[in-house]
């Protein structure tokens, strides 16, 4: 499993990581982010790819 933590005090909610795995990320009715913690190592392409293009840097996979 890979966890995924977002700094919320960074995040501006661009939506950027939706794009890259939009099962992980999801933008709700009010324009905020939302994630899920934790996802199968399946997914690791797209969440790394997710961290790339976050234009604040506020996501990371804790190992």
């Amino acid at each position: 499993m890979i966890t995924i933590n977002v700094d919320m005090d960074k995040c501006q909610h661009y939506g950027q990581c939706v794009f890259e795995a939009p099962d992980v990320f999801k933008l709700n009715d009010d324009d905020k982010l939302e994630f899920v913690a934790t996802a199968d190592d399946s997914r690791r392409s797209d969440i790394e790819s997710a961290v790339d293009v976050c234009p604040m840097q506020a996501i990371s996979v804790v190992e």
